[in-house]
């Protein structure tokens, strides 16, 4: 894992197509801006980790209508 240190407003560029700036610190919280092309998914950790389990869930054929309508609820 590659470890950076930036302030608010500086950058770091990824493959010089992705860019991502520190908007705003406070308290405990970084609040941060990406710039990527469109065609790149970007999605909070938890939310990848749950697409992945559902992906596996469906590939499995373990989904029962009840999953699926929870699904389409998100």
């Amino acid at each position: 894992m590659l470890v950076l240190t930036r302030k608010k407003d500086e950058s770091i560029i990824i493959d010089g197509k992705i860019e991502i700036k520190v908007i705003s610190i406070e308290e405990n919280k970084v609040k941060i801006g990406i710039s990527a092309p469109k065609d790149i998914e970007i999605h909070r950790k938890e939310i990848y980790i749950q697409i992945q389990e559902e992906n596996r869930q469906a590939a499995s054929g373990k989904l029962d209508l009840k999953d699926i309508a929870n699904i389409f609820k998100k």
